[in-house]
């Protein structure tokens, strides 16, 4: 063990001390923002304007910048993924007293977004090649369901299965297309938990690349602090429906009906939108985007190097048929153990190397024990062997 530690942590810094960031004298960040001057003129750009709240020129440049690099036709700008994937289920018909399919393994956002949706997360099981949502599992919650007047029912429950939200863990794109294809078998549409995803690829059925977020009716992207680009706080609803993304524009910014001065609103919605101050820090960091994903990409390949023979774990590749923005590196004990794990990360503390745990799984949280699930094994296993590298994109400016 004590073998397993000292590779742990000598690994690592053999590939961060090359930047000057691994050299500064404090801990090695998880992920942190590159800010700068670039920053600053937008950010005092907007405040010169006085358009700092919902309406400024920012917002829709940043919604057009999203819908190129993601190829969606609407994109809508919101003040934090977890609402913008709560008023992504709404849209998908998600109603209050039903069931949304969910993994276990991912942020508690995923559920409580279901949760402020009015419904209630159904937890399953996820797959060591992905680590996301897994199809096997997905079908077979499926399939314990029963029809009842045309409603796809749960009948331990007597819920309906509503929708179907599987999350791109660490940046890695699950199997998509194999779950669309197992939701549309009965009739459930996909709200895809796209937040840590930006800049990652599918390799269709067609031989095309396409942007996770946009195989599902509806889906998400977060712009948190610690994720690939940054607005502060903030999020994207995505959607290839012209309708839905009208209404999600409209929804989200209080059903107000235009007019030069009458404050008339037509149905109960939310004030969600994202303030212009917060597009403007995110179009300087869409401008930087392009050398950020290099730069991820230039890590992963780093530490799959230094990692390459290591016994007692592996790093955590992006799966087959897809390009991963490694939005977070990892690597994956051979043998899943909390002790272990536990043990590996608080060495890498002491080092000055502040890796992470994947989240607590879902069901475990206090809230949700009572909520439907199917056996997860293998999100157990995952939960208890995965261990997150320092990712900042700037650890790579040496490499």
């Amino acid at each position: 063990m004590a073998d397993l530690k000292n590779e742990l942590v000598e690994r690592i810094r053999s590939v961060v001390s090359k930047s000057e960031l691994g050299n500064e004298p404090r801990p090695v960040n998880l992920h942190e923002p590159e800010i700068d001057e670039l920053e600053k003129k937008y950010v005092l750009e907007c405040l010169d304007s006085t358009f700092v709240s919902s309406v400024g020129a920012f917002i829709p440049q940043l919604e057009q910048r999203i819908q190129d690099i993601t190829g969606a036709k609407h994109a809508i700008a919101v003040s934090n993924g977890t609402v913008g994937l709560q008023v992504a289920l709404f849209l998908a018909g998600v109603e209050y007293g039903d069931e949304v399919i969910v993994p276990t393994l991912s942020f508690i956002a995923t559920a409580n977004a279901v949760s402020h949706a009015g419904a209630v997360p159904h937890f399953i099981d996820s797959e060591f090649g992905t680590m996301g949502m897994s199809p096997a599992a997905l079908r077979a919650a499926l399939e314990a369901c029963t029809r009842e007047n045309g409603v796809l029912i749960n009948p331990e429950t007597g819920r309906r299965i509503a929708a179907i939200s599987p999350m791109h863990t660490l940046g890695h794109p699950v199997k998509i297309e194999e779950i669309c294809a197992i939701a549309a078998e009965y009739g459930v549409p996909v709200v895809e938990d796209a937040a840590e995803s930006l800049g990652s690829f599918v390799t269709n059925s067609a031989g095309e690349l396409q942007h996770t977020g946009t195989f599902g009716l509806t889906s998400m992207i977060s712009f948190n602090g610690n994720k690939i680009v940054t607005t502060g706080g903030g999020g994207v609803i995505l959607t290839n429906d012209d309708e839905l993304g009208r209404r999600a524009k409209h929804l989200t910014t209080t059903a107000k009906l235009p007019h030069k001065w009458e404050f008339e609103h037509d149905e109960i919605a939310w004030n969600y939108r994202m303030p212009n101050l917060n597009a403007a820090l995110g179009m300087a960091q869409l401008d930087k985007y392009p050398r950020f994903l290099e730069q991820k990409r230039k890590l992963a390949l780093a530490y799959g190097e230094v990692f390459a023979d290591v016994e007692g774990l592996k790093f955590v590749f992006e799966p087959d048929g897809t390009t991963s923005n490694y939005w977070l590196c990892a690597v994956q004990l051979d043998e899943p153990s909390l002790e272990k794990r536990d043990k590996l990360m608080q060495a890498c503390h002491d080092a000055g190397l502040l890796v992470r745990p994947m989240w607590n799984l879902l069901h475990t949280q206090r809230m949700y024990q009572s909520a439907p699930r199917g056996e997860v094994a293998t999100a157990t296993a995952l939960h208890a062997g995965l261990i997150c590298l320092p990712s900042t994109p700037r650890l790579a400016s040496g490499l």
